[in-house]
């Protein structure tokens, strides 16, 4: 068999298609590389590892850029990945399959999804990868998410810990100033919570008696139906900690929510967890995280 005439064909029969219908290029790209991926495979294991070098030069100088060592690598191991068992979903890019090559197969299947649910750009994919959002989930939700489960709850798509950027450049950490790092990058910090989040307000006022509290972060999730507590620590997660965000909590469905939408939720980002804390807690509605600071 001639693997190299083979390989050619293929990647020239891609740039015509890519022409003439480039409405469904993806689709041939991504069936194309995994030809030439499957041929690199096979020859390789007939001429040795510098087949791929010499099948560079031979094509890079007959088709032109595009096909040097490093891609043809790229094509081989998507074809690799694919064959293990890696999804292959024709409503994502080469550039996205190339950002996800050294995953495994179970966290290709997890981002795939999320490429195609919230239409993620090649960028905003390598962010999320950067920022290892699959590995901040507890494995439960993972479990469910690649089973297409919808029977999560928000707790289910906090990550942890949250990535809060520190755009500002602040050395100390207090609260005020997390805060202020939060608001800085909104759309950041909301996503980081998972999905359905809207803003309302921060230092959002309520009477207690004769007293005026301040809720740090007031929330509404769409898609749980319900306003979302969110208070902010610096500190180990305590029990007074819970006690407040309680009373804050109470408010809200007294005062705020109405009959048709689910009870409240809390949530408390603090810089260190104590699962005892939370273990010991009688309200099932109040989840914690802790924060990493990233400059």
């Amino acid at each position: 068999m001639n693997y190299y005439n083979e390989i050619k064909t293929e990647l020239i029969n891609n740039e015509i298609y890519k022409k003439v219908k480039d409405y469904s290029k993806n689709r041939s790209d991504l069936n194309t590389y995994y030809n030439v991926g499957k041929l690199l495979n096979d020859a390789g294991k007939h001429y040795g590892e510098g087949i791929i070098k010499q099948y560079s030069i031979k094509l890079s100088s007959e088709l032109g850029k595009g096909y040097n060592v490093s891609s043809l690598k790229r094509m081989r191991k998507f074809y690799i990945l694919i064959k293990k068992g890696a999804p292959l979903a024709h409503q994502l890019t080469w550039s996205h399959y190339c950002e996800m090559l050294s995953l495994n197969n179970t966290q290709i299947k997890y981002y795939t999804n999320q490429i195609i649910k919230y239409n993620l750009s090649k960028r905003e994919l390598r962010n999320r990868i950067k920022n290892k959002e699959y590995e901040r989930l507890d494995n439960k939700t993972k479990e469910s998410l690649l089973q297409d489960n919808d029977s999560n709850t928000i707790e289910s798509y906090i990550k942890n810990p949250i990535i809060i950027k520190n755009n500002l450049n602040k050395i100390e950490i207090t609260e005020k100033i997390l805060k202020q790092l939060i608001l800085e990058d909104l759309d950041n910090f909301l996503k980081e919570l998972g999905e359905g989040f809207c803003y309302l307000e921060n230092e959002y006022k309520i009477k207690l008696g004769d007293r005026y509290n301040y809720i740090d972060i007031l929330l509404f999730n769409i898609k749980f139906n319900c306003y979302v507590v969110v208070e902010l620590k610096v500190v180990e997660l305590s029990k007074e900690h819970i006690g407040q965000i309680q009373m804050y909590m109470n408010y809200i469905d007294r005062n705020i929510k109405t009959v048709t939408q689910s009870d409240t939720v809390g949530i408390i980002i603090c810089k260190k967890n104590n699962q005892y804390v939370i273990e010991y807690c009688s309200n099932n509605n109040i989840f914690s995280a802790t924060y990493e600071i990233k400059n």
